[in-house]
């Protein structure tokens, strides 16, 4: 067993708990639930997961945490439930650790010496049952393991990413899998939040209001920002998602990932970016200021 706690948000995860828990296979020490107000059966699926993990030494602690943001809830959970192992890591609950990394991990993290104190992962995304391999989206690379007390979440609304407050990272080989169990609709009105959410993130910077950490994270994060907000922001609105489009679907090759990757890059590139315009040039006609997010309804 790894000395290790990973900390998991929850919001109605019942159909994806269980799957996320037992893809580590025992390695972990302790499992942090934050959650923020399932009315499923989160809450009596942790009482026994807990159950079953106490028989091998391990344990699951469920919190209730009223949510604010994505980082707001990541980092209460960081500081507020008395991790004391070594490592931390971040789980979200719909991903799962592949054999593999399970492997890596448990081999390789007890060697890690100072002044590393982050673990770079590889990220893969399943959409209704397949593997997106093409249009860009493999690998994510993600810090997600880090020394306790040594990184926090960026406090932003959008593509928050964690960020070492000291040392440097090094990235496992293997992969973890992003593979949701929840419906097209579930996964649509994820989308329609998350719109609002890029809208408010996107006036805040325009303000100078936008709080990004400085600090050491995983690379491709920090390109895929410089690219979003000193490229295509700056192209003209509704004509930026359509190129963006074609550049997955089409010159990264998205349509080999079948039907089920045409269904994820059109909507995932231009559908969800074409949302993001039209809420932000109803804005701009209105004069409005998008209103702070709840936590997902759906």
């Amino acid at each position: 067993m790894v000395d290790l706690t990973v900390v998991i948000l929850t919001k109605n995860e019942e159909k994806n708990l269980r799957k996320c828990v037992e893809s580590f296979r025992g390695i972990a020490k302790r499992f942090v639930i934050v959650d923020s107000g399932s009315t499923d059966g989160t809450k009596d699926l942790c009482d026994k997961l807990n159950a079953e993990l106490n028989e091998n030494g391990a344990s699951l602690d469920f919190y209730y945490n009223e949510w604010v943001s994505y980082a707001n809830q990541l980092n209460w959970g960081l500081q507020n439930t008395g991790i004391d192992t070594e490592w931390s890591m971040r789980m979200d609950a719909d991903e799962e650790l592949l054999e593999d990394l399970v492997k890596e991990i448990e081999e390789k993290l007890p060697t890690v010496n100072s002044p590393i104190n982050g673990i770079v992962l590889r990220r893969r995304v399943y959409f209704m049952g397949r593997w997106i391999k093409h249009g860009g989206r493999y690998p994510e690379l993600l810090l997600r393991i880090f020394r306790t007390g040594k990184a926090m979440c960026e406090m932003k609304i959008m593509d928050e990413h964690m960020i070492l407050s000291e040392g440097t990272t090094i990235e496992f080989r293997h992969d973890l899998k992003d593979n949701n169990q929840k419906d097209l609709e579930w996964w649509i009105s994820k989308h329609n939040w998350y719109s609002n959410r890029e809208v408010l993130d996107h006036q805040m910077r325009l303000a100078g209001d936008s709080f990004v950490e400085k600090g050491c994270s995983s690379n491709q994060a920090k390109m895929k920002r410089i690219v979003k907000d000193g490229g295509y922001y700056k192209l003209p609105k509704f004509i930026r998602a359509h190129l963006y489009f074609i550049y997955r679907y089409y010159i990264k090759l998205g349509f080999l990932d079948g039907p089920e990757g045409r269904i994820f890059h059109f909507l995932q590139a231009y559908w969800y970016r074409f949302l993001v315009d039209a809420k932000m040039f109803e804005c701009e006609k209105k004069g409005v200021i998008m209103k702070s997010q709840a936590d997902l309804k759906a």
